[in-house]
């Protein structure tokens, strides 16, 4: 499908959107027309007059699984989202190719005015605070894939965290690209108020096909004054995917970001969390993990920009490269010069599994004043042929012995997800990582 004006003003006409979203969209499409794709990063070799840019919904946005088809419910229930929500979430979100067909919180926390829908549907009832952050932090025309994003966006997350508010279980939504040439490009915007807690937790897949797919997502996330907000990814695409996201969040005074961010599928994958910490004494942190596997470039990474004083950054990543595929580390860390007594720590680590494999570590890391303190710390290493022996002579076979190890490696970020996702990343990265 060739993206045109008139496929925009049918998007926006099918979703009966006000003049002012029309115009961002048709600006948004003047700007991708304009742009190029990125000159770093791997080769993108996409064929945009192929990709289905919108897929109008066969199932009725609802709260209750049983109203879907038992297709689309099962395809969830396989996924193991239905059992997540009635075991451990407070709510719930799943989008299927162009539109969220599934949400549904808990009444606690309709009682204290939370607001969790689809993007769609914010625009709609919620429209005073959708405007006011709405493009605000991530601008339409920075790049190619936001100014796509801008021109055809449709469904993703909004949440809205009143102040003085805990949520006692995490937010899930999960996006399904289920067609093949499909495009998929939700929006989301998160809006954590002063001294509140949000756990969010995101989830991708896809089936093979052997056309590519894309997925080119914006996340715009404010947290407030003294507030806390993390961000939980494991993105599984499937190896036709282009996965294409721009993530970023801007933390005020005393507030907390923490992105903890897994890149398992996809065939390539170029993702770098943000945290522009503008309030004094505000903290970002990014822990993510990226594997790689035959045909994959995984390029990822994380950027801190420290503009408020006494504010800290942490980023830890994990890399592990096999198959063939390429693991690439790229990020920014940046302390203004009004950002004082500002302290940033990088450390990057790459597993290499063979000799075909290659990882690329590509820091940007700039101090502009005399007070604060900026490390950096990068290994790359292959499996331990001592380590090996030692566990092979325990018994264990060597293919169960290297995921031992790999899963070692990644430690520190299994240890920041909730048991069944770490119980998820161990299958995942052991399928990738086997080749299965």
């Amino acid at each position: 499908m060739k993206l045109t004006g008139d496929v925009v003003k049918h998007i926006s006409s099918i979703k009966d959107e006000p003049d002012w979203m029309l115009k961002f969209r048709l600006n948004a499409l003047e700007a991708f027309n304009k742009s190029s794709n990125p000159s770093f990063g791997p080769k993108l070799d996409i064929d945009y007059d192929s990709i289905n840019y919108y897929k109008e919904r066969e199932e009725e946005l609802t709260d209750n699984w049983n109203n879907l088809s038992c297709g689309v419910r099962n395809l969830f229930d396989d996924l193991g989202v239905i059992s997540a929500e009635k075991k451990y979430l407070d709510g719930v979100g799943a989008q299927y190719d162009s539109e969220v067909i599934y949400h549904n919180m808990n009444k606690e926390l309709k009682d204290k005015n939370v607001i969790f829908c689809d993007t769609d549907t914010a625009l709609r009832d919620y429209p005073d605070i959708f405007k006011r952050y709405f493009n605000t932090l991530v601008k339409y025309n920075e790049n190619k894939f936001t100014a796509l994003n801008g021109a055809v966006w449709s469904g993703g997350t909004f949440i809205y965290i009143p102040p003085d508010t805990h949520l006692d279980r995490p937010l899930q939504s999960y996006f399904r690209i289920n067609s093949k040439n499909m495009g998929q490009f939700e929006r989301t915007l998160i809006i954590v108020d002063d001294n509140s807690e949000l756990h969010y937790i995101e989830g991708c897949t896809a089936p093979t096909y052997t056309e590519d797919a894309l997925h080119a997502a914006v996340v715009e996330i404010f947290v407030g004054k003294n507030s806390k907000c993390r961000y939980t990814t494991i993105q599984n695409w499937s190896s036709d995917v282009y996965n294409l996201v721009t993530k970023r969040a801007i933390v005020e005074e005393n507030g907390l970001m923490e992105w903890i961010d897994g890149n398992v599928g996809s065939k390539s994958n170029m993702k770098y969390p943000c945290c522009i910490l503008k309030g004094d004494n505000s903290r970002g942190s990014c822990i993510t993990v990226a594997a790689a596997g035959s045909g994959q470039v995984q390029d990822s990474g994380a950027k801190m920009i420290h503009l408020g004083k006494n504010t800290k950054s942490n980023i830890v990543s994990k890399s592990i490269a096999s198959g063939g595929g390429l693991a690439t580390y790229r990020g920014t860390v940046r302390i203004g010069k009004n950002a004082t007594n500002s302290r940033a720590s990088v450390k990057c680590d790459t597993l290499i599994l063979d000799n075909i494999s290659k990882s690329d570590t590509i820091p940007t890391n700039v101090v502009n004043n005399n007070s604060s303190f900026l490390e950096h710390e990068a290994t790359v290493s292959k499996i331990s042929a001592d380590k090996l022996f030692y566990l092979m002579s325990r018994g264990i076979n060597e293919e169960k012995a290297k995921e031992l190890i790999i899963m070692g490696f990644v430690n520190a970020f299994r240890e920041e997800l909730p048991m069944e996702y770490a119980v998820e990343l161990n299958r995942l990265l052991a399928l990738n990582i086997g080749g299965k």
